[in-house]
């Protein structure tokens, strides 16, 4: 079953646009940061999806070079799976482009691969997985 898990946005200031969501009425969690991917993390509970505040924490990660392209704004939506291993190899025999085939432990210890934009319509495309059991 799929789902929408998060959308991903951009910011310069994770400091700033946390404030301006606490300032909306929003619960924001802990921040977070995923050191592979070279981003600080903070997520917002919205109903039944989040949005994923996403602040470089090197000039060198994919969310700095995306800000110094485009500015702040939306990076990715991300749609949860219940089998990411077995979505990500269906995809794989169809044909679809991955930004990468490994399934990574991203932020709270879920799984994740994107999908690149060219196979999704012009969306980054992130999957996500709930943690799996015995892991975390």
């Amino acid at each position: 079953m799929f789902s929408i898990d998060h959308l991903g946005i951009a910011v310069k200031s994770l400091a700033q646009a946390t404030q301006f969501y606490r300032g909306l009425g929003l619960e924001v969690l802990d921040e977070e940061i995923v050191p592979q991917e070279k981003v600080r993390v903070a997520m917002v509970p919205v109903g039944e999806s989040r949005i994923e505040l996403l602040e470089p924490t090197s000039e060198d990660s994919t969310i700095a070079k995306f800000l110094a392209k485009r500015g702040e704004g939306l990076h990715h939506v991300a749609l949860h799976v219940d089998n990411l291993e077995a979505t990500v190899e269906r995809l794989k025999k169809n044909g679809t482009r991955l930004i990468s085939e490994d399934i990574k432990i991203g932020a709270g210890g879920h799984l994740y691969v994107f999908v690149h934009p060219s196979s999704a319509g012009g969306v980054l495309l992130e999957l996500v997985q709930d943690e799996p059991l015995g892991v975390g």
